[in-house]
């Protein structure tokens, strides 16, 4: 892109007649349409400044948007943001851009341009450091706004069309959490004992806040919104030697977020422990807690851990999303055989489901989503967690806190003496807590847990180290299963292609199979990726193995078997998902090649 932005109508920037024009231009709008639009803006700016920003309602694609006009020829979906920009990037030829939050250098940025001047002409800088200088503007036809730009950095631009409402939320996010550290930052400086911060935050009350503990509040309110916005499913708050580092957890890939100085990391640490209801003057000893917060009317939970660690306490936050355990079993990615007969075994009064698996492969999300699918008025359901992910009113939930003595396996057996039908152990960690969830399934209860194995097969033989006799198991367990999560193709940028013959014989596939593959984009950070599903073996005990089990059978034979009764390995469940183009390749080989050859 040039330096500067198209000429002609640069003295008074992008009209909501070009706009219109080139909308009418594209088809995407009717003449009919477009004269609606001139006839009642100023009534529908107005409501756009009452209900959101004057600035927005200035901008002529936040107000062609808001009226909700579909294009003609199409049914249902009006008109996006998106498009608009798209046909203005067209006509005036100048480039649109998708902005990624995390490719962004916030402090560079807000040192850039001051707040109100770039909230108030809807101007982002991208990259001040860069040569010339990449620019998101609502109008990219301001010279005003441009020339102070161009002046303020002293450097060339590169002009990009991008959509008001977008670059204003991204001003909000990246200037708030960033004035407000600064601001606090201020404020501790002036403090000489900035270790007794966690004294000071317990001695006052929300209505009692000075300037320090305001700026901290916004600064984590900001760090929420922004974690939330990115589809994060864990934030991490690291302390190093001279600063403090966010990354955020997207996908199951870690990506830096912010920065910010030591001197603030305590206050916000502080801040987070007293909303998880921690003892914030206690920084020797780790410390679990949840904080229960709302997001555009959705409730949230983030489970919080902090651990000390060399330069101070790191704090790890397990954003938990309702709208998961909202989901069916084929969401998660079960889907045909496999998922007959997971229902098959959830249909059982009696016996154990096992899921197993590594830490963060979904283990978790599929019992409550069975659970889910279970919970009725007809049944007595209990849980035994540590810690108790979800909080829902569906089940009776029990965290184990082996400091009182309450135990997996003591609060197991408890709960037989409270008429349950159907029991959740978050996972079965020793001999006492396999031999009462044995006990649990011989008395007439149906017992989902977890365990760590690599596959289905490897369940049998560790509950049998775990000290469970195998007649016993035998008769009790009805089925295993092994899981992973492998990240889905971006659905903006992948495209058809041929797999690769390497991987076509590593995954047993045909030579001509076609898949799905994202050579990266805006929208996926670049990665090609958006999104997860589960790849999934399900091993069913079938007599064979029953009597496998009994005859105390290796893990490879009870795997032979298993294979020989028709179960799909880790691979041939992630071979099906590549040739589906619910995942790729490289994602199932990541996963299961190791394990399996």
């Amino acid at each position: 892109m040039a330096e500067e932005a198209p000429r002609g109508a640069a003295a008074r920037g992008l009209t909501l007649d070009m706009a219109l024009a080139a909308l009418i231009e594209d088809g995407l709008l009717s003449e009919i349409q477009g004269k609606y639009v001139r006839e009642r803006r100023k009534i529908q700016a107005a409501k756009i400044a009452a209900q959101r920003s004057a600035v927005e309602a200035q901008s002529p694609v936040s107000l062609i948007q808001s009226f909700g006009l579909t294009p003609p020829g199409r049914e249902k979906e009006p008109l996006e943001g998106g498009e608009i920009v798209a046909a203005i990037s067209k006509r005036l030829r100048v480039p649109t851009i998708e902005i990624d939050p995390l490719k962004l250098d916030s402090e560079a940025i807000v040192r850039s341009l001051p707040r109100a001047y770039a909230f108030k002409h809807a101007v982002l800088v991208l990259d001040p450091k860069a040569r010339p200088a990449p620019v998101a503007l609502a109008d990219p036809l301001d010279q005003e706004v441009l020339d102070t730009v161009r002046a303020k950095l002293g450097a060339s631009l590169t002009v990009y069309i991008a959509p008001a409402t977008e670059i204003l939320h991204l001003i909000k996010e990246i200037y708030g959490f960033k004035n407000s550290v600064a601001e606090a930052e201020k404020d501790l400086a002036k403090s000489p004992d900035i270790q007794n911060l966690e004294q000071f935050f317990s001695m006052r009350s929300d209505a009692d806040l000075d300037a320090t503990d305001s700026h901290i509040v916004r600064a984590v309110d900001h760090l929420f919104r922004y974690a939330f916005d990115q589809r994060a499913s864990d934030i991490h708050i690291e302390p190093k030697r001279n600063e403090a580092v966010v990354r955020l957890r997207i996908d199951g890939v870690l990506h830096t977020a912010h920065r910010f100085s030591r001197r603030v990391h305590a206050a916000i640490t502080s801040r987070l422990k007293t909303l998880a209801r921690m003892d914030i003057a206690e920084k020797r000893v780790p410390q679990d807690g949840r904080i229960k917060t709302e997001y555009e009317s959705t409730k949230l939970e983030m489970r919080v851990s902090t651990l000390p660690v060399a330069f101070g306490e790191k704090v790890v936050m397990r954003i938990f999303d309702p709208l998961l355990l909202e989901q069916d079993l084929s969401q998660l990615g079960l889907w045909g055989n496999d998922l007959r007969l997971v229902e098959s075994f959830l249909a059982r009064p009696h016996g154990i489901f096992l899921v197993t698996g590594p830490t963060g492969s979904g283990k978790t999300t599929t019992l409550y989503t069975a659970l889910k699918k279970l919970s009725t008025d007809e049944f007595n359901i209990s849980t035994v967690e540590d810690p108790i992910e979800n909080i829902s009113p569906e089940f009776n939930q029990v965290a184990v806190q082996p400091g009182i003595g309450l135990t997996f396996s003591s609060a197991l057996r408890t709960l037989l003496r409270q008429d349950p039908d159907i029991i959740m152990v978050g996972e079965i960690r020793d001999s006492e807590t396999a031999k009462m969830a044995i006990q649990a399934a011989l008395t007439g209860h149906l017992v989902l847990s977890t365990l760590h194995t690599n596959d289905a097969p490897g369940a049998v033989n560790r509950l049998i180290d775990m000290g469970v006799e195998p007649f016993l198991l035998a008769s009790t367990l009805v089925g295993t299963m092994a899981q992973r999560l492998v990240r889905s193709p971006c659905s903006y940028c992948a495209k058809d292609v041929v797999i690769p013959a390497h991987e076509a014989a590593m995954l047993g596939l045909p030579e001509d199979t076609v898949i799905k593959l994202g050579p990266g984009c805006p929208k996926c950070r670049q990665t090609g990726y958006i999104g997860r599903t589960g790849i999934f073996e399900v091993m069913p005990i079938t007599k064979d193995i029953g009597d496998a089990i009994h005859a105390k059978a290796t893990t490879g034979r009870i795997t032979e078997i298993a294979i020989n009764d028709g179960m799909k390995t880790l691979l041939n469940s992630g071979a099906e998902k590549v040739a589906a183009g619910a995942t790729t390749p490289a994602e199932v080989l990541r996963h299961t090649f190791i394990e399996e050859k």
